[in-house]
């Protein structure tokens, strides 16, 4: 009896060690378990951060080539004051041509106002040659005197259309305030309407500018 009490309590103590045994194993292998289950996760974390340091390296990299480009767009005061500088040279320079071409104008103006001066003053010695020489009579047109003042007044007359002076055509054109003026009128049946018919003093021009208009009588 004492033996079976016995027994029964070493198999009781055996089953309680196993029990203890099994236990602590379990209890080893969730800890591996749990080391395991870290150790992936700081592998994973080890790898998220290495794949994110070559993006922040790229992005910090990225951010001086960022603010060096924005330098490179703004300008240098020196730049803007050579833009400057350039502007106003350009600005004077245009100013300058076009008071270069005003007073050319202005000089070729004074040029034809002061000829024409001078062409109107030699006019009415035009006209007295003129006058003289029609005056003359038929048999006294060979005279030596008559001759010479004909040759001097078509020397003067060329001098003149070789300075640009023209006379106004007049009889028998059609009647232009702007070359003739008119202190006649007449009623003609031959002639056309607005016709000049008579000159009473030539009209000139010079470089078609006039110097004085045609005196003229002007039919219908």
């Amino acid at each position: 009896m004492a033996e079976d009490i016995k027994k029964e309590e070493t198999l009781d103590a055996e089953e309680t060690a196993d029990a203890q045994n099994q236990e602590t194993l379990n209890e080893e292998t969730q800890d591996a378990e749990s080391r395991e289950a870290d150790a992936a996760s700081e592998d994973e974390a080890g790898k998220a951060a290495d794949d994110g340091a070559p993006a922040e390296k790229e992005q910090q990299e990225t951010e001086p080539k960022k603010r060096f480009g924005k330098k490179k767009d703004k300008k240098d005061k020196k730049d803007e004051k050579i833009e400057e500088l350039t502007d106003q040279l350009k600005r004077q320079m245009a100013e300058f041509d076009n008071y270069r071409k005003r007073t050319e104008k202005e000089k070729a103006s004074m040029y034809v106002i002061g000829a024409k001066e001078i062409v109107e003053k030699i006019l009415p010695i035009v006209d007295n040659f003129e006058r003289g020489l029609a005056s003359v009579p038929d048999e006294q047109k060979e005279d030596p005197f008559v001759d010479g003042m004909d040759k001097i007044y078509r020397q003067l007359m060329t001098a003149l259309e070789e300075m640009g002076v023209k006379v106004i055509e007049a009889v028998g054109q059609e009647f232009n305030p702007d070359l003739h003026n008119a202190v006649m009128h007449v009623e003609d049946e031959d002639a056309g309407e607005n016709i000049i018919v008579e000159e009473f003093q030539k009209g000139y021009l010079y470089k078609d500018f006039v110097v004085r208009h045609s005196m003229v009588k002007v039919a219908n």
